[in-house]
């Protein structure tokens, strides 16, 4: 398994009249935790779309359990439970507040495509070799 943290504070301009970080941006904030994931091992999004690959996302799914707050400092938890085996790559996610509380869980699945075919295609080899010490 794969795990990922990342820090953000939440700006007054993602927020709603009420304070509450502002429902749509959490996927915003998955796709922070996603890239700094991936600049984790090594990567760059540009450099995977450089390599011929893009990753548009397929599915996302939210669950809601407890509101974030202006100003509040979040922990983006972003988790690769499996190594892709086909042209799927699924990031879980996980919200924290300061106080460690569970805000929010997500996940995004992303698809490999060929940026020249727009094609599915494999899990890129440079991106496996990073990812396959995670998962013995």
């Amino acid at each position: 398994m794969f795990i990922s943290n990342t820090a953000i504070r939440v700006r007054y301009g993602e927020t709603d009249q009420m304070g509450y970080l502002y429902y749509g941006n959490y996927a915003l904030y998955y796709e922070v935790g996603r890239a700094e994931a991936i600049r984790e091992l090594g990567f760059t999004y540009r450099e995977l779309e450089e390599q011929g690959v893009i990753m548009p996302v397929a599915e996302l799914n939210i669950k809601y359990y407890r509101p974030a707050f202006y100003d509040d400092l979040l922990t983006v938890k972003t988790i690769l439970k499996v190594l892709p085996v086909n042209h799927k790559i699924q990031f879980h996610t996980e919200l924290y507040n300061e106080k460690g509380e569970l805000l929010n869980v997500g996940v995004t699945t992303l698809a490999f495509i060929d940026v020249q075919t727009k094609q599915k295609t494999a899990l890129p080899a440079a991106l496996k070799e990073r990812l396959e010490p995670f998962f013995k």
